[in-house]
């Protein structure tokens, strides 16, 4: 094969029209029965004479007007003999003149012989045409397929109901000629080249054939280089290979093989083009295209010689490992313009290995009898014989029924297929005894081939055989008498009997059907003479194929039975019906807004288009969401031995295939990529205006000569265009040819041509130099599609785009946003054909269609308005199977398609969005509107509609509820950000923790109240938290944060006051938590044990705290919240609120004494997270500072997660808990004397008792004198306790001291005791 050409025409020519002898329909349309003689039509029975068949003329009024049977039944027919082969192209009926007789639907079979019918297909299902409603008006149907037949048969399936069965009818087309050619499976025509070898570049090879053979090769021509073409029919399949050459490393393999169609071995005519141009190929068979282009890289197809028609050359290697010869007929053979067929008859073609070349076709005796599930065919047989033998042969789609049943003289035959596979059961009773033999062989017979099953069964011995082979012969030689009946039925037994048959009934065909070794005479069953049938079609096999071509999308597979297919998708990455729909989002964008964190997800941008699903790595910052597409280039990849002559190239090859990085790149609003080239003696554009070195490759296959950080069409680095290159001469670092390890790096910013897919290093082969490559992930942000809006402010206003093409299945989502009660969101109309999705009313979504079996409509049901100025989602799919309407992801409606019908879903005019040719126009916004896995561009349509703007506002009202914690929803053109400034939380969505690790003496201070500065007036002030006067004087607190610790004791949160009120967090020595509440009333603090656990084991918790007057509530870690009421006498206004710690008090003014001696030394060490008190998130403050901050910290703060969120504990069941109260034991107050374990001494809980009452009236004496002895004296107190804390959680486990409602602690034993 020549060397590739560096450019390709993706173009095919036509050229059908000097290839098929077919007149196109339109053309073809005069009347061919009305000229026929009254012998022409025949009929399968006559009411008398004047309703003979030859008065079934339309418009004639002959006879008694037309043709009536004698019975009006299923079983009758009316048949035209049109005396040569003709092409049909459309068919009328009419009732019988003057009368209430009308056939209301029909089916038309066709045939070349008046034998072998074979039904008219439509739509993938054989076709039932309407017929007439009275004996006057003519009905016209064209057929969508033309036929060639020469013999044309009605079947009535129902008429009126007044009357009888009447018809006339007539049949358009024209004339048809074709030479024919009958291969006899021994003959091939070579057909030879002018010129020894042929190089060729375009193709167009037209036939038609008939067969009765599920294999042969059709045609074969092959070169000496390797190449060849072969089509051949293999598993009554077609079978196209072809091959424009491989080379001999086997880097490139040319071998193609594309297969169409099926039940091809049917004896009917089929028609077969090949067009090839290039390595583009059109693969037409029977109408139905398929397009490929060949692999490998080579264009000319180089054949040695000839090509043979026929079978495989006689001549050159023998390559056809033991392919068989074609056995049938050939029509219209055409060859690149030459009549192979005309040319063999003019004896112009070697046709020597013919043993009689025959120019007719010559007809097979094959009588087919198609059964449904209703049918039977009884057939006779020798009675009182000692031995059964039957044969036939059948194929079916079907895993199971019923194939031959017989009655014993006494006892019972049974061939049935199960599961695919044949099984025979032979029951006989004879003296009371009962012999039974059962035989199976063969497996996965339902493949709609046909196949051969052969029985003989006698005395002592049966052999059950399929297909003729040996190897499926099975045999029994259990005992066994055999005695005939005489009776055979095959296909189905619906009598009652002693001992049924395991399957009833049988959907398929048979034909060569052997009874005692003799071949049933079907022609006598047919005439009524023999035997009795019911249900039964004779002489045709009615099979289709509903996985040919296959309804399964994106190589979803396809399994079938007699009537419908079915789809399987697993591993497919769609869903639905036919594979059609994606079930992923488009995009990291749409996982966003679902609520999704960062992670890898699999994207599918086109939806139900052709590219597949891929994984990306999204990363959702706070205003922005990234797509990063990663590459195998490792980083620093070393580059050498690479010249100007012979540059070295590097593949950079990424997770996605290019096809879907660009949809990617398409739309994002931006993309870069990083691209770094570290040198030593190694040039890279060699600037300022010399041939560059390296270059890269990006999309499109394009080469760019600018390096990162630049932009197109300029020949510099990043340093070049910052004017800071270290040697000024040159614009990259690399270019000044340096002996030190330099670098040029920067970001490739311009979308249109990202991804880098090769880089081409050219200098790197002088001694000592050295390169080294990084291409970094291609990063895109943004997804324009997702956001791409219009808001339609006026009733009349609509945008159109170019018709919709959903021909076979259709998928239309968007989102939409309103306040009105209805409107048409889009219209798409054909002749009767119609598409339209419309908001019905404020709750209603209907979704309705034609393709021409009447009107359908969906309506799915909201609970709630969906005019609420929200975001809903609108996915509505038809396909051959089904049509699916959903909302919002909960309401879901569905419908089947009619097993028979139209699947064609034909529109013509323009696709409407927002309105109904202007009637009940759409109100609101739609987004993201995708159909058939594009996008439609609203925005840019509607720039230039009147009533029509682009983009749409109001996102929060939909997506405001991912933003969590208190984080602010913040409008944006095409979305929406969180702002969690507020809050004590980051992320996109406000759930990240901010936390940070707190060293011995670390603390963070934030004020309330302003404070006075020294050396200036009292009225200068430092900027403060915002807080309003009346906050002030707190009458309610919300408190939150998670701490982790493994030290105790520990201050976690202190509030002052400008009074001696506070709030206090603690984590006593023993590690349970405490909260102290002063707010004046009251000789002592307010007390509440949370928990006594040790909750300074290290691990996180969180705590959750409010307070409103008395009331408070407290949640620990994942427990339920308990309450807790302040005393009487306790005041319920925090007066003066001061400052807030954390880690450690350092403060001014009065502190509770027991605070800082027993908790505030070394201080808090751990880690402290979200930390929250009322509006204020001091440690985010602490961590963030802005320019005029209420806060500051001493010591080090480390920023940390703090391992994230609390440890879930579950709560205990009050009969396992050991520190569970019933409600009896609650009536007395709750101290802490209770819980002291049972084995503990009354004597030393006494003696206990005394020592804590000194050390505490010394205690008191102590604060009493320090503070008389600096009264006066303002003095500046440094308060230090010793601390430790872990981190808060939200606990059941209740307060111990000074509670009025006891509540259940939730702890095990053992964590207990230990």
């Amino acid at each position: 094969p020549p060397p590739p050409l560096s450019f390709q025409f993706p173009v095919l020519l036509s050229l059908l029209s000097c290839s098929v002898p077919l007149i196109p329909l339109s053309s073809c349309d005069e009347a061919l029965a009305s000229s026929l003689p009254h012998t022409a039509f025949t009929s399968s029975s006559v009411f008398s004479n004047g309703y003979a068949p030859g008065y079934a003329k339309l418009n004639r009024r002959g006879g008694a007007g037309g043709w009536s049977p004698l019975d009006s039944d299923h079983y009758q027919w009316l048949q035209v003999d049109l005396g040569s082969r003709k092409q049909v192209s459309a068919i009328a009926t009419q009732g019988r003149y003057s009368s209430s007789d009308w056939t209301t639907q029909y089916r038309l079979l066709y045939s070349d012989t008046g034998r072998n019918w074979k039904p008219y297909h439509q739509d993938g299902n054989i076709w039932a045409f309407s017929g007439n409603s009275n004996s006057e008006s003519a009905v016209r149907h064209e057929l969508q397929q033309g036929i060639v037949a020469r013999f044309l048969r009605l079947i009535p399936l129902d008429w009126s109901e007044e009357g009888r069965i009447g018809l006339r009818i007539e049949v358009y087309g024209c004339s048809y000629w074709a030479d024919v050619i009958n291969f006899d499976g021994q003959g091939v025509i070579s057909y030879r080249f002018k010129v020894k070898k042929m190089k060729i570049i375009k193709d167009v090879i037209a036939l038609r054939f008939k067969t009765s053979e599920s294999e042969g090769v059709i045609l074969h021509g092959e070169g000496q280089q390797g190449d060849y073409i072969t089509l051949e029919l293999r598993r009554a399949k077609l079978l196209l290979q072809i091959n424009l050459g491989s080379n001999q490393y086997g880097s490139i393999l040319g071998h193609t093989s594309v297969t169409t169609g099926s039940l091809l071995d049917d004896n009917h005519w089929h028609s077969v083009v090949i067009e090839r141009y290039r390595r583009n190929v059109n693969f037409t068979l029977d109408r139905h295209t398929q397009h490929f282009r060949t692999n490998g890289e080579f264009d000319h197809l180089d054949l040695d010689y000839e090509l043979s028609f026929g079978g495989m050359p006689y001549s050159g290697k023998p390559v056809g490992g033991g392919r068989k010869n074609f056995k049938g007929c050939m029509e219209s053979i055409n060859y690149n313009g030459d009549n192979i067929t005309d040319l063999a008859r003019r004896k112009k073609l070697d046709t020597s290995s013919f043993r009689n070349l025959s120019f007719s076709c010559v007809e097979t005796h094959t009588f087919p009898v198609f059964f449904n599930a209703t049918s039977f065919l009884q057939l006779p047989g020798r009675a009182n014989h000692n031995t059964v033998s039957v044969g036939f042969q059948f194929r079916t789609w079907n895993p199971d029924g019923l194939l031959l049943f017989s009655n014993l003289d006494d006892g019972t035959l049974e061939i049935s297929l199960e599961d695919g596979k044949i099984i025979v059961h032979i029951n006989v009773t004879k003296a009371g005894k009962n012999y039974r033999v059962d035989l199976s062989s063969g497996s996965g017979l339902n493949d709609g081939q046909w196949h051969a099953v052969r029985l003989v069964a006698k005395e002592n011995f049966a052999m059950l055989t399929i297909d003729g082979e040996e190897v499926s012969a099975v045999r029994s030689t259990s005992p066994l008498t055999i005695t005939t009946g005489g009776t055979y039925h095959l296909g189905g037994y619906f009598l009652q009997t002693m001992f049924p048959p395991s399957q009833r009934s049988f959907q398929g065909c048979m034909q060569a059907i052997l009874v005692d070794d003799q071949p049933a005479d079907l022609h006598a069953v047919e005439k009524g003479v023999v035997g009795a049938f019911e249900n039964v079609s004779l002489d045709m096999c009615a099979i289709i194929d509903r996985c040919m071509p296959n309804h399964c999308e994106h190589g979803g597979r396809c399994k079938q039975t007699w009537d419908s297919f079915s789809c399987t998708c697993d591993g497919t990455g769609y869903t639905g019906a036919t594979c059609h729909t994606s079930i992923y989002e488009p995009s990291c964008e749409a996982y966003k807004h679902l609520g999704r964190s960062s992670d890898a997800y699999w994207i599918d941008p086109d939806g139900s288009g052709p590219l597949g699903p891929f994984k990306v790595n999204c990363n959702m910052t706070e205003d922005k969401v990234w797509t990063t597409v990663m590459n195998n280039l490792p980083p620093k990849t070393i580059v050498t031995g690479s010249s100007r002559e012979r540059r070295t190239v590097l593949q950079v090859n990424y997770s996605a295939s290019m096809d879907q990085v660009t949809a990617i790149t398409t739309s994002a609003e931006n993309c870069e990529q990083k691209i770094a080239y570290s040198c030593r003696m190694s040039r890279l554009l060699n600037t300022p205006d010399g041939t560059p070195y390296t270059w890269w490759v990006g999309r499109g296959s394009e080469k760019h000569f600018y390096w990162g950080g630049s932009g197109p069409g300029i020949q510099k680095c990043a340093c070049g265009i910052d004017r800071n290159c270290t040697d000024p001469k040159y614009d990259c670092n690399c270019d000044a040819d340096a002996k030190q390890w330099r670098e040029d790096s920067g970001l490739l910013m311009y979308k249109e041509h990202l991804p880098v897919s090769q880089v081409a290093v050219g200098d790197t082969n002088r001694p000592g130099s050295e390169a080294k490559l990084t291409v970094g992930p291609l990063r895109c942000q943004g997804d324009n599609n997702y956001w791409n809006a219009a808001s339609f402010t006026t009733p009349s206003s609509y945008l159109h785009f170019a018709t919709f093409q959903g021909e076979i299945s259709a998928d239309i989502s968007f989102y939409f946003k309103t306040s009105a009660p209805y409107g048409v969101f889009l219209e798409n109309l054909g002749n009767t054909d119609f598409i339209r999705l419309e908001l019905k009313s404020p709750k209603v979504v209907s979704f309705s269609f034609d393709v021409g079996n009447g009107p359908v409509e969906l309506t799915v049901h909201s609970a709630t308005p969906l005019n609420d100025d929200q975001w809903h989602r609108v996915m509505a799919e038809r396909n051959v199977k089904e049509a699916v309407l959903q909302l919002d992801q909960t309401y879901r409606a569905s419908q089947l398609a009619p097993a028979q019908g139209h699947t064609r879903l034909e529109l013509f005019s323009q696709l409407y969005v927002g309105a109904a040719g202007g009637q009940r126009g759409f109100l609101g916004c739609i987004r993201a509107l995708r159909m058939n896995g594009i996008t439609l561009d609203l925005e840019e349509r509607a720039e230039v509609t009147p009533g029509v703007k682009p983009g749409c506002q109001g996102h929060c009202t939909s997506f405001g509820m991912y933003c969590r914690n208190g984080g602010k929803c913040v409008e944006r053109y095409n979305g929406y950000l969180c702002d969690c400034t507020e809050t004590a939380y980051d992320g996109p969505f406000c759930t990240k923790d901010v936390g940070g690790f707190f060293e011995a003496g670390t603390l963070i201070k934030y004020n309330f109240l302003p404070e006075a500065v020294a050396g200036a007036s009292k009225d200068a002030k430092v900027v403060t938290h915002q807080l309003t006067p009346h906050e002030v004087n707190l009458t309610k607190e919300e408190v939150a944060f998670s701490f982790s610790t493994s030290n105790a004791p520990a201050i976690l949160m202190y509030v002052s006051s400008k009074t001696q009120d506070y709030l206090a967090v603690v984590l006593r020595e023993n590690g349970s938590l405490q909260v102290r509440y002063n707010l004046g009333g009251l000789r002592e603090p307010f007390a509440i044990d949370v928990d006594q656990r040790n909750l300074a084991n290290g691990q996180p918790h969180s705590i959750n705290m409010s307070r409103l007057n008395r009331s408070i509530t407290i949640q620990l870690d994942h427990y339920p919240p308990v309450s807790y009421n302040l005393p009487e006498a306790s005041d319920t206004q925090f007066n003066m609120v001061k400052t807030l710690f954390l880690g450690k008090v350092y403060e001014t003014g009065h502190i509770d004494p027991v605070l800082i001696e027993r908790y505030n030394t070394p201080g808090f060490i751990g880690c402290l997270s979200r930390v929250q008190f009322n509006g204020a998130a001091p440690l985010k403050s602490a961590l963030r500072p802005a320019a005029a901050s209420p806060v500051s910290y001493q010591g080090k703060l480390v920023e940390s997660n703090c391992g994230a969120s609390p440890l879930t504990i579950p709560p205990m069941s009050a009969a396992t808990d050991p520190w569970h109260l019933d409600n009896t034991d609650a009536e007395f107050p709750f101290n802490e004397e209770r819980v002291i374990p049972d084995g503990v001494n009354r004597d030393s809980a006494i003696i206990g008792g005394i020592i804590a009452v000194v050390i505490f009236t010394i205690l008191c004496t102590l604060v009493f004198l320090i503070r008389y002895m600096f009264r006066h004296k303002g003095t500046y107190h440094t308060n230090e306790a010793k601390g430790s804390g872990e981190s808060a959680a939200e606990s059941a486990d209740t307060a111990i001291i000074g509670t009025d409602n006891p509540e259940t602690i939730d702890e095990s034993k053992k964590e207990w005791f230990i």
